[in-house]
C-alpha cells in the first residue's frame, strides 16, 4: 500500500471528521479539528494514497514547551495492518526525539494491538484513568515514552 505522511490541511477536514466518526465514540467535530489547524501548539498530519488523495490515516500531536500529548491515532479499517499507524507514530517519535522530554496517550485497555504497537516504539504503561471513555464506559491505559535527556 502506498502512502504519503503530509501535513493536514483545510482540505482533509471531512475526510478526517468521517474517519473520526468511524473510529471513535465521541469523535472530533470538523470544528473541532479546523480548530488545529491554528493552533500554534498542535500538530496534525495525514496519510493519504498516492494515487486519489484518499485519507488512509491521521494523527494530532500537541507539543507545550518539551511535553507531547498524541491526542489521537486513526486509520482507516481498510489501511489497518499495513503500517500506517507505526509510520504516522514514528514521525511523532522522531520528533520526539529532538525537541521533547516525553511524550504521553491515553488508550482504551481493551485496544491490545494500539498497546502493542506504542510498546513497540517504545512507550510503556504509566497509569490508569479509571473510567476515562464514555459509550461503552471503559479505563484508559496511559502510555508515556521518555526521550533521552539532550547534551
Amino acid at each position: 500500500m502506498y502512502y504519503e505522511i503530509v501535513p493536514m490541511d483545510r482540505s482533509h477536514i471531512p475526510q478526517i471528521a468521517a474517519l473520526e466518526r468511524e473510529c471513535f465514540s465521541m469523535p472530533w467535530t470538523e470544528n473541532m479539528l479546523e480548530d488545529a489547524l491554528f493552533d500554534p501548539q498542535a500538530c496534525f498530519i495525514v496519510a493519504e494514497d498516492g494515487e486519489e488523495g484518499n485519507i488512509l490515516g491521521y494523527a494530532g500531536l500537541h507539543a507545550v514547551l518539551d511535553e507531547g500529548y498524541i491526542d489521537n491515532i486513526a486509520v482507516s479499517p481498510d489501511a489497518r495492518r499495513h503500517g500506517v499507524a507505526s509510520a504516522l507514530l514514528d514521525v511523532f517519535c522522531r520528533f520526539g526525539e529532538v525537541n521533547l522530554a516525553f511524550l504521553t496517550l491515553e488508550v482504551r485497555k481493551s485496544n491490545t494491538a494500539a498497546i502493542a504497537l506504542y510498546e513497540k516504539h517504545g512507550f510503556h504503561q504509566a497509569g490508569l484513568r479509571p473510567g476515562y471513555y464514555q459509550h461503552p464506559r471503559e479505563d484508559a491505559v496511559i502510555m508515556t515514552r521518555e526521550f533521552s535527556e539532550k547534551p
